[in-house]
């Protein structure tokens, strides 16, 4: 049995250029109007390029975007859950026909080219309610919508940068195409994908473990790039979840790899994204526990779950591997989730990770159940690093 195919059954759609091409598009682009993008455009540029968008070729039009706010489909019939686009302002005067350099200094100047062969307005409330289910300014996804200029451009993506990425990330960041072959290298066709922009603690561990229980392996598949306030630093998260899977993981059983996409913490629609491109990485299977993607109270604690209940037959090769509330129980000494343990509320302690932070950045002890020992070690360094400058 081989390994799930790329989205859409054909094959990865890389858009990123390299050697020559890659040096005959950059000189080009000089010659282009030039469009300063945004941190999650840039990142899509990223995803693009190294295909983990397959099979999309570029930016999205207005069918396609109308397409995937309402019915989660491209103009083709092909499910896709979130749009992808990028905008302009009229001040940038660009018009359909134009070759256009994608720029973001955050990411080292020049990300990648484009052909704009349509410009549209959009509704962006219609967007916000369909994809976020609310329009409310404070959501983190529907303020990024909201801060988008008048319009929208479509059209093939030529992709040069990876936004230095490789290079800070070392083997943690990988390709789709590089984690096939790592896939096959380690005989592994029933993957299943563990999303994480924060350290493992118990219950996370406990997840991934019901995972490798059932499948040949599994992909702690990490959100690389901007942070929010209060997050703990990559690098020191890196370090406490290879604390955890190198001390209690069979090895051979767990790979850790990082993607470059930006959280849209679009709980539901969010987490039908990860699927399409962890089918694109190679997963068979994507790990959706409590509150896959989500932020604040928008969204149930299994919405995420539920949605992938509501997709048409062939929407999606990958399938979801769902997992019930998780906790401590004293009476049954361990580990257990509301389908194995038949013990009462009072034996039962929910872990929470902000709690363990706050915990640590307090100088106080969270309680053992909540994390293994060489993880908080990691952890209590860092904090203990800060000298109490820390805002949770």
């Amino acid at each position: 049995m081989g390994l799930v195919l790329p989205h859409g059954g054909g094959e990865l759609k890389p858009l990123l250029l390299e050697g020559e091409a890659r040096q005959e598009k950059i000189g080009q682009a000089r010659g282009y109007k030039t469009l300063e993008i945004t941190s999650r455009e840039a990142r899509d540029c990223f995803m693009l390029g190294i295909g983990a968008f397959t099979p999309l070729t570029g930016f999205m039009g207005r069918a396609d975007w109308h397409g995937v706010c309402s019915e989660m489909r491209l103009d083709s019939g092909l499910f896709w859950p979130m749009p992808i686009t990028v905008s302009c302002g009229d001040a940038d005067g660009i018009e359909p026909g134009d070759k256009v350099a994608l720029v973001s200094p955050e990411y080292g100047g020049l990300v990648a080219t484009m052909d704009v062969r349509e410009k549209y307005q959009i509704d962006k409330q219609l967007e916000c309610l369909h994809v976020f289910s609310t329009d409310e300014a404070v959501h983190p996804g529907v303020a990024k919508v909201m801060a988008q200029k008048k319009w929208n451009l479509a059209g093939p993506v030529s992709v040069v940068s990876e936004g230095g990425f490789p290079e800070e990330y070392g083997q943690l960041y990988a390709r789709p195409a590089q984690t096939r072959a790592l896939f096959q290298q380690m005989g592994w066709s029933r993957v299943a994908a563990f999303q994480t922009n924060n350290p493992m603690h118990r219950s996370h561990e406990y997840l991934v473990k019901i995972a490798v229980e059932v499948m040949d392996g599994v992909l702690v598949h990490q959100e690389l790039g901007r942070l929010k306030a209060g997050d703990i630093p990559i690098q020191v998260r890196v370090r406490a979840i290879n604390a955890l899977l190198d001390n209690y993981f069979v090895r051979g059983t767990v790979v850790s790899k990082g993607y470059p996409m930006e959280m849209r913490h679009g709980g539901p629609r969010e987490a039908l994204l990860h699927a399409v491109f962890r089918q694109n990485f190679g997963c068979s299977h994507l790990i959706v526990g409590r509150d896959h993607a989500g932020v604040g109270d928008y969204y149930g604690p299994f919405d995420a779950q539920k949605i992938f209940q509501t997709l048409p037959e062939g929407s999606l090769e990958l399938r979801p591997l769902t997992i019930d509330w998780t906790f401590y129980c004293d009476k049954c000494e361990g580990m257990a989730s509301m389908k194995t343990c038949p013990h009462g509320k009072e034996h039962r302690l929910l872990l929470s990770g902000t709690m363990v932070c706050k915990t640590l950045s307090e100088g106080g002890e969270p309680p053992r159940e909540f994390s293994r020992p060489e993880v908080l070690e990691v952890l209590r360094d860092y904090y203990q690093s800060l000298d109490g400058k820390v805002d949770i």
